[in-house]
């Protein structure tokens, strides 16, 4: 079982990394082998609805975001972070979701998100933490991936990796989703051995306002 935690953070190791780095440490004691995928610090072009990924399998714009979707397909679930920015997730981790799941999607392969659970860490100094866990939990609810939740919402505050490690109550939140987030995936493997499959996918029916 392995978990691919991607941080949404402009800085490697900054108070996104912290927080995910205690999820990953929890995962780790519970058997689960985890991965940090840094989506970086330059620039990540927002999704341009070419569908050019529908014919060759990938996105366009070949950069980190066809990297990590291949990593999905072998993950069994995901962590996303991101610190707050205005309100919301970092434009960097909106383009990069928003062009990993299209493209995963358009290109079939649906399987490196459907049905692996997925949750948000959320870091900020002070504010806007549960509008930016609402905006990336929504990409889990559109592809049928279960949202692993903790005691709280998740998520730390401070302004340094030093102030996210004194909030008590946030790491242990973080410590928490990742023991969730274990037994969820040791769930799904016992299910596996028992022969239980997952649901059938009927056909997506398009449909809009005007019909």
């Amino acid at each position: 079982m392995k978990v691919l935690l991607v941080n949404g953070g402009p800085h490697k190791e900054g108070c996104t990394y912290t927080a995910l780095c205690e999820i990953a440490k929890t995962l780790n004691e519970e058997g689960v082998e985890t991965e940090i995928f840094w989506v970086q610090n330059k620039p990540i072009a927002g999704c341009i609805a070419c569908k050019s990924c529908a014919k060759t399998g990938k996105c366009v714009f070949n950069d980190v975001v066809n990297e990590f979707v291949e990593k999905a397909k072998e993950a069994d679930g995901f962590i996303f972070g991101s610190p707050v920015h205005y309100g919301a997730a970092t434009g960097a981790i909106t383009s990069f979701m928003d062009r990993a799941f299209y493209s995963a999607f358009q290109a079939g392969n649906g399987d490196a998100f459907l049905f692996k659970p997925a949750a948000v860490a959320i870091s900020a100094r002070r504010a806007g933490t549960t509008a930016t866990f609402d905006q990336l939990n929504k990409y889990f609810g559109i592809t049928q991936m279960p949202i692993i939740s903790s005691r709280y919402w998740n998520m730390v505050h401070g302004a340094t990796p030093d102030d996210v490690r004194k909030d008590e109550e946030g790491m242990q939140v973080m410590r928490i989703l990742g023991r969730n987030m274990a037994y969820y995936l040791k769930c799904i493997e016992a299910g596996k051995e028992k022969g239980i499959k997952l649901p059938e996918q009927e056909k997506i029916n398009f449909t809009n306002f005007i019909r």
